[in-house]
């Protein structure tokens, strides 16, 4: 073989994997995709957006995309058999705060949120409320924080379980008011929510669609939401900041992941789709129901906000020795 020929033969080795990787790109998808929920179905809002996206984002791709429930372990399971999955862009995941916290709260979560994903973007933001059972003698923030500093330990409040976002989002209050309560754990919002309205834990933070019909019932008194901007479905309701908290802030929030070594090219091709399914207006009507801003931000805007996220809580549940229960 001639050197020419050897440079021609090594140039031809070398191009293949590119080749490869194309051809893949091109003839995807050939068949139906799944998109794993890591909690049970109709279990809160990331189970919603998740079907809410699917059908249009499948519709855009040209085959169906299969919402797959996979719950267990605080959200673990799901994020682990994606985390397996074969990098085809044939799996994808639907995950929160929980999955970028499981690693600061479980010892062997099965998957690394900063290393086994690739992200893609943003699905949806939104606010939470805080909440209190109507027996409690607090009108505001301000009676709220000073109730609970004159009865430290004696106020329950309930969650989704450790991890969740309403969990973080009374930790961090806890942590910036200067208070202590009683965190009582359920299997799911729906639950919490209940003993909260028949007064077994005093006080919750959560989201606003569901629970606001309780507010207005008068079955639950609603004194803040959590994020800096206030909410256009409770638009008389203080933000924490308003109320006095100063540097609050909260977000709960669902983002669109892949396997980590899913061809940059397939990728692309579901970023944009996806960035397309949330500007339009359909789909800004419906989040808008529940209080949610749509996302569509760019992988690397969304990367840096999941690392920024693993930072902040990572740091608080370190410093707070929060534990699973």
């Amino acid at each position: 073989m001639t050197a020419l020929t050897r440079r021609r033969a090594l140039l031809g080795a070398l191009a293949l994997p590119v080749t490869a990787a194309t051809a893949r790109a091109d003839s995807w998808p050939s068949h139906p995709l799944r998109v794993i929920v890591p909690f049970a179905a109709g279990a809160g809002v990331l189970d919603i957006m998740a079907r809410l996206v699917s059908a249009p984002l499948g519709e855009r791709l040209g085959q169906q995309i299969v919402v797959d429930n996979k719950p267990g372990a605080g959200g673990n399971v799901g994020a682990a058999a994606a985390a397996q999955a074969a990098p085809d862009g044939y799996t994808l995941l639907v995950a929160n705060t929980a999955m970028v916290v499981s690693p600061f709260l479980y010892a062997h979560p099965g998957f690394d949120p900063l290393t086994d994903f690739a992200p893609i973007s943003m699905l949806n933001a939104a606010p939470l409320m805080l909440l209190v059972h109507p027996s409690l003698p607090v009108h505001s923030v301000t009676e709220f924080i000073a109730y609970a500093k004159a009865n430290p330990g004696k106020l329950y409040y309930g969650s989704g379980g450790i991890g969740s976002t309403p969990f973080l989002a009374v930790e961090l209050l806890k942590a910036q008011a200067g208070f202590d309560a009683v965190h009582v754990p359920y299997k799911g919002g729906a639950p919490a929510l209940a003993d909260l309205m028949a007064g077994q834990v005093q006080f919750m933070i959560e989201n606003v669609p569901g629970t606001l019909p309780f507010v207005k019932d008068g079955k639950l008194r609603a004194l803040a939401i959590t994020s800096t901007t206030r909410s256009a479905l409770v638009p008389d309701l203080p933000t924490m900041q308003e109320a006095g908290v100063k540097n609050y802030e909260m977000i709960g929030w669902n983002g669109l992941f892949a396997p980590k070594a899913t061809p940059a090219e397939i990728l692309a091709r579901i970023g944009s789709e996806l960035r397309t399914v949330l500007a339009g207006p359909e789909i800004k009507q419906q989040m808008a129901k529940l209080g949610a801003d749509p996302g569509g931000d760019s992988p690397e805007h969304f990367a840096a906000f999941v690392k920024a996220e693993s930072d902040r809580w990572g740091k608080i549940i370190r410093d707070k020795g929060i534990k699973p229960e």
